[in-house]
């Protein structure tokens, strides 16, 4: 029985371009993504369709129809269009010729042969329920491999044997994780051994393309569901090593928790406290996430069972901050992105000492100086780094970093914490030291930094007499000019500092 879905969820644009194309004699079908939110009640942004047309045709039947088109991926038979949808709000459209595709056995690029038919296109895709099209534009279903059944079962399978779509697009067994930290859907027994008889073959792709479906899974609304799947198939040991280096055993007396479970948790917990749209940390945030899944990696390479019989990972966050940044670095991130994390990392264990004793508010000023704009999300990863099932011990945490984050607050209001600088800039400290630029003025602005964090807002007077003092310790300052002209470290210019409570 041929079933007809419902066009009042769809742009209207879809019905437009399904027209032209049949009027000059193609097939055409929306295809994949969007007719499977269809069923999830969902709209996709993108709107993907198949045709027997070659790239060729499709110019001739949609470039003066669209606002816009590309022809990057012509080799590979897409053309991209955009065009203004209801409401005027532009939609990216891709139409690709109906076609089958495999990796060569070592080869890390798709050789690409166009194919004939929908069934076909069908059933060389990822999984069931990426397998189904609306052909057009009639909005017949097409779904010859249970797509709509497998959905509603929540269930992710293949339409080919798994071993051979796996073979075509390794990439896909990551796919298949992903689904599972969006969707929440269950991977199909078959289909996760095959993951696992196979999982070695995610070597051949890139590391661009195995970055951009991890960002995906990350930022899913079930992170760890996908994580487990990555962990347990083996995956995860080819392309991001630390997390199962994470199931360290612990020893028969538990003195240490389980720090792969426990990341686990922290990431979930760190999800469930970012913000809305207009918040600080909009959800999904990838930085914060991947950190809090990342923020022990340290530890096993640091662990130490010391002679009283307790377990020590003594500077596991340092250790952690450059194990994620060289893993990232591998995986193609963008240096802001690396340094994020790789810094949220370093400093996720800065605030614990903070309760047993008080601290100043010269330790304050550093702690939010040293985490700049990540502070936001330092604050929101050190409370879900609070996974303890003793309720008195999280309580005095939790209200530790409350009495903090208050602390935070006032000091911010009165003396822009964000912000903080000396009293005095590179060229004050030039005209009354009668220095040129060079490494003594560098110290001199640092030392001045110092003070500034110790004591707070100090004032041009305070801030000149302390430099004064300063200055007549030093061994330049019996010399002539002060200082060279050349730099060996420092110079007028505003140095960064970095301290530690």
């Amino acid at each position: 029985m041929v079933q007809v879905l419902d066009s009042s969820s769809l742009d209207p644009i879809v019905l437009e371009l399904g027209q032209l194309f049949v009027d000059a004699g193609h097939e055409i079908s929306l295809v994949g993504g969007p007719v499977r939110d269809l069923f999830l009640g969902r709209t996709s942004p993108d709107l993907d369709f198949t045709t027997d047309a070659t790239p060729e045709q499709t110019l001739q039947v949609a470039r003066k129809w669209a606002d816009a088109h590309w022809e990057v991926g012509r080799a590979f038979g897409t053309i991209a269009f955009r065009k203004n949808g209801r409401a005027g709000v532009p939609l990216t459209i891709e139409v690709t010729t109906y076609r089958a595709e495999a990796y060569e056995k070592d080869s890390r690029k798709p050789a690409v042969a166009f194919g004939h038919s929908l069934q076909d296109d069908l059933q060389r895709r990822d999984f069931t329920i990426n397998s189904m099209a609306l052909r057009l534009p009639a909005l017949e279903l097409v779904d010859p491999f249970g797509g709509e059944r497998d959905l509603r079962a929540g269930i992710l399978r293949t339409p080919a044997a798994p071993e051979s779509s796996f073979s075509d697009d390794p990439l896909r067994m990551m796919r298949a994780a992903r689904f599972a930290a969006q969707l929440g859907i269950t991977v199909h027994p078959e289909v996760r051994a095959a993951m696992t008889a196979m999982a070695q073959r995610i070597g051949i792709i890139s590391a661009e393309r195995i970055r951009d479906e991890l960002v995906k899974l990350i930022c899913g609304a079930h992170p760890r569901a996908g994580i487990d799947i990555l962990v347990d198939t083996g995956l995860a040991g080819h392309m991001l090593p630390e997390l199962p280096a994470l199931q360290l055993e612990t020893d028969e007396h538990h003195r240490h928790k389980d720090v792969y479970q426990h990341s686990l948790q922290v990431l979930e917990q760190a999800a469930q406290l970012e913000t809305g749209p207009e918040g600080t940390v909009p959800r999904p945030d990838f930085v914060l996430r991947f950190a809090a899944l990342m923020h022990d990696c340290g530890k096993p390479s640091t662990r130490r069972f010391e002679p009283a019989g307790a377990v020590s990972f003594r500077h596991h966050d340092v250790v952690g901050a450059k194990l994620v940044a060289k893993r990232m670095k591998a995986l193609r991130f963008d240096n802001d992105s690396i340094k994020a994390v790789a810094r949220l990392v370093e400093l996720h264990m800065r605030f614990y000492g903070y309760g047993e004793a008080e601290w100043t508010d010269s330790a304050v000023r550093r702690y939010v100086a040293d985490a700049g704009p990540l502070l936001p999300r330092l604050h929101r990863l050190t409370r879900s780094d609070v996974t303890t099932r003793n309720q008195r011990k999280a309580d005095r945490l939790s209200f530790a970093y409350d009495d903090l984050e208050g602390r935070i607050t006032v000091l911010e209001a009165q003396e822009e914490l964000a912000s903080i600088r000396p009293d005095l800039d590179g060229a004050q400290i030039m005209a009354l030291l009668g220095l040129k630029p060079g490494p003594v003025v560098g110290r001199a602005y640092k030392f001045l930094l110092e003070e500034r964090m110790e004591h707070g807002p100090l004032g041009r007077d305070d801030a000149e007499r302390r430099l004064a003092q300063w200055w007549a310790e030093q061994p330049e300052a019996d010399d002539d000019g002060g200082s060279s002209d050349g730099d060996s470290g420092g110079s007028a210019a505003e140095p960064a500092t970095k301290g530690t409570p």
